[in-house]
């Protein structure tokens, strides 16, 4: 690990927020006079920094629909990254086949709380677009695109302004009135100049009330079924300047990149090398978060069987993820 604040990679996403903010502030010069111009130009941003730090072999574009495999399609995205499968006659129709898209996002110059519920219902439509998935609990609780919400900056500036607790219970909130299974979660939600939310999966087994250790007490969890059969878990996890345990040398950028990257890679083996080096030099920095409870029956029958027999840390049990990590009491 290199010491706090040594490796170039720091200072690459510093230089990454530094332009950004530099962006923002002259797209904000003309926003009111052409507000359409500017959310373009905050859109091409967005988009030729995915460019640059993803992998050439994806393809960024911007503006445009995803068509799922029945003929039905989304709502309009800002920016999409194709797979390097994606046919080139097609890439520039603006209607993008759902099994050539790798990761969309919504953009917004500076976010407001209902751009938040409009992230949350637009990322549900859009992974209802493709099939549900079955074998693994990775593959159950992850739809196979990956969905964000990217700003340059916020709306709450005044002096007594909270804007983290407020982005926080929107997030929250929202995710609680409207996603009804965990494959359905918004993945990456980033403020270039304030911090990042990353979605994150768990899988707990609880064969009896009294066999839970270390785990969430009762009056955590508050259907005592979840308890006496299982639970998988959803999470945001939170990057922020403010986090008492952040590392000196975070950027939400830094964040970002690491983590769109890792989420990339669990379905493109061929970006894990690069992944693994972002983790080791802890690109990404420190969050926190907590946890939204749910039963066992967001898995397939065939997974939770799977789980009660052999236990997920099993030698016996083969499970086709890249790594994953599982408690079971």
């Amino acid at each position: 690990m290199p010491e706090e604040n040594s490796h170039d990679l720091y200072d690459f996403m510093q230089q990454l927020s530094d332009e950004m903010a530099a962006e923002y502030d002259r797209i904000q010069k003309r926003a009111t006079e052409d507000p359409g111009t500017a959310g373009d130009q905050g859109e091409e941003n967005w988009a030729e920094l995915l460019r640059g730090w993803l992998p050439s072999t994806y393809k960024v574009v911007t503006k445009g629909k995803i068509i799922s495999q029945d003929g039905s399609t989304s709502p309009q995205v800002d920016v999409l990254v194709l797979k390097d499968i994606y046919p080139e006659k097609l890439i520039n129709k603006k209607l993008y086949l759902a099994a050539g898209v790798a990761a969309a996002f919504e953009c917004k110059t500076t976010l407001k709380a209902e751009h938040i519920e409009q992230a949350v219902k637009t990322c549900i439509k859009i992974k209802d677009l493709y099939p549900v998935r079955e074998g693994t609990p990775y593959k159950e609780l992850h739809a196979p695109i990956v969905y964000g919400l990217l700003a340059h900056s916020h709306s709450w500036k005044n002096p007594n302004s909270t804007p983290e607790a407020n982005i926080e219970q929107k997030l929250l909130e929202f995710d609680e009135l409207y996603v009804s299974h965990p494959r359905q979660t918004l993945d990456l939600f980033c403020v270039a100049d304030f911090g990042t939310w990353i979605s994150g999966k768990l899988t707990f087994i609880y064969p009896s009330p009294s066999s839970v250790s270390g785990g969430p007490s009762l009056n955590q969890i508050t259907d005592l079924q979840y308890v006496l059969e299982g639970t998988a878990q959803s999470t945001y996890i939170s990057h922020t300047f403010s986090y008492s345990k952040q590392t000196e040398h975070f950027t939400p950028i830094g964040t970002l990149i690491s983590n769109l990257s890792r989420r990339l890679a669990w379905e493109d083996p061929t970006l894990r090398d690069l992944v693994d080096y972002y983790q080791v030099t802890n690109m990404g920095g420190a969050g926190k978060g907590g946890f939204r409870y749910w039963p066992i029956s967001v898995y397939s029958r065939n997974v939770v069987d799977r789980i009660k027999s052999c236990g997920l840390l099993s030698k016996t049990t083969t499970w086709d993820e890249w790594q994953i990590a599982f408690n079971i009491h």
